[in-house]
This record gives structure tokens, C-alpha cells and sequence, in this order.
């Protein structure tokens, strides 16, 4: 898949669900209010950045499936 497909939306982290998941809240214009269950990206992991309840995130989702998306950068 190609990321020209892929949607960049900016949210809130709601909650932390299990298996690394978060429940976010999309901030995004046209996208507000909506809630999506959320990833982490490989290389969050890897170079071990922690995401907590209230973090505000830059995710991708892709056209395919708004309900569920993976985090790429967590924003200051």
C-alpha cells in the first residue's frame, strides 16, 4: 500500500488499552470527536518513547478502516 493512501490525523490519548492499544480522540478538522483504537509504530517501540493518557499524538489511518490506526510521533 502506498502512503499516499494513508489519512495524517492529530488526537488526544484517551486511554490505554491492552496489547500496546490506545483509545484516542481525533482533534483533527472533520474528523472531531471520532474515537479510533491506536498502534504504536515500530519505531516508537524502538527507541522506547512512552505514550500516556492526555499525550497528544500524530497517527495514520488508512481510508480502508477509520476505526483503527497506528501512532507515528508523539507531540510536545
Amino acid at each position: 500500500m502506498a502512503n499516499d493512501e494513508n489519512i495524517e490525523v492529530e488526537g488526544v490519548v484517551k486511554e490505554t488499552l491492552p496489547g500496546l492499544e490506545f483509545l484516542v480522540e481525533l482533534t483533527t478538522e472533520g474528523f472531531e470527536g471520532h474515537q479510533v483504537r491506536a498502534k504504536m509504530s515500530g519505531k516508537i517501540r524502538m527507541h522506547y518513547i512512552k505514550i500516556v493518557p492526555g499525550d497528544n499524538v500524530r497517527l495514520v489511518i488508512t481510508p480502508y478502516n477509520l476505526d483503527i490506526g497506528r501512532i507515528t510521533y508523539r507531540l510536545r
